[in-house]
C-alpha cells in the first residue's frame, strides 16, 4: 500500500492585496489544501478554498490559531505576532508541542524560514506582498508523505502577467 501525497499552499501577509489570495488556488490546482497565516485585512475564504487564522492586522471572526491533522502530521497554525522573535522559534515550538503539533506554522515576519526546534518543524512561507529578507512576493508549497516533510518556496507571479 502506496503512502499518500498531500500538498499544501501556505500563505502569509497579503495585506489587503487580494488577487493572490484569488490566483493562488487557480495556480497550484494540483494543492490539496490552502492555508492563509493572517494578515490579509478581511477573510480570505470567499476567494478559495482557505483554512485562515488571524493576523494582527485581522479585526474579524477567524480564530487565532489552529490545529489540523494531516496524514502522519499534526500541524499547528498560528500568524506568530507574540510568538516569534527575531529568528527565535522555540516559543512557537513550544505551543506546537504543548499541542501534540510536529509542524508549525506562522507568518508575521515577512521572512522564509524552515527551521527544527525541539522536534517542530517550524515553517514560514514570507509575504506574497512584501518580504523583508530581499526576496521577491512568494508562498510555499508544503508536502507531506507519510512522515516526510517537504518544504518548498516559490515566487508568486500573477495570472495575466506573462
Amino acid at each position: 500500500m502506496s503512502t499518500p501525497v498531500i500538498r499544501i499552499c501556505v500563505v502569509s501577509d497579503n495585506h489587503s492585496r487580494m488577487k493572490p489570495i484569488r490566483d493562488l488556488p487557480v495556480i497550484e490546482k494540483d494543492c490539496d489544501f490552502f492555508f492563509h497565516l493572517g494578515d490579509s485585512r478581511e477573510p480570505v475564504r470567499p476567494y478559495g478554498p482557505y483554512a485562515q487564522v488571524r493576523g494582527n492586522n485581522d479585526f474579524y471572526d477567524v480564530p487565532d490559531s489552529r490545529v489540523i491533522d494531516l496524514g502522519d502530521h499534526r500541524i499547528y497554525m498560528n500568524h506568530g505576532t507574540h510568538l516569534v522573535y527575531y529568528g527565535n522559534y522555540k516559543y512557537i515550538a513550544r505551543e506546537a508541542r504543548k499541542r501534540h503539533c510536529d509542524i508549525a506554522l506562522f507568518g508575521h515576519t515577512h521572512v522564509y524560514c524552515d527551521a527544527e526546534v525541539d522536534g517542530v518543524r517550524c515553517l514560514n512561507p514570507g509575504s506574497i506582498w512584501h518580504n523583508r529578507d530581499g526576496r521577491e512576493p512568494g508562498y510555499m508549497i508544503l508536502t507531506l508523505e507519510g512522515e516526510k516533510i517537504d518544504a518548498c518556496w516559490k515566487e508568486y507571479v500573477p495570472l495575466g502577467a506573462n
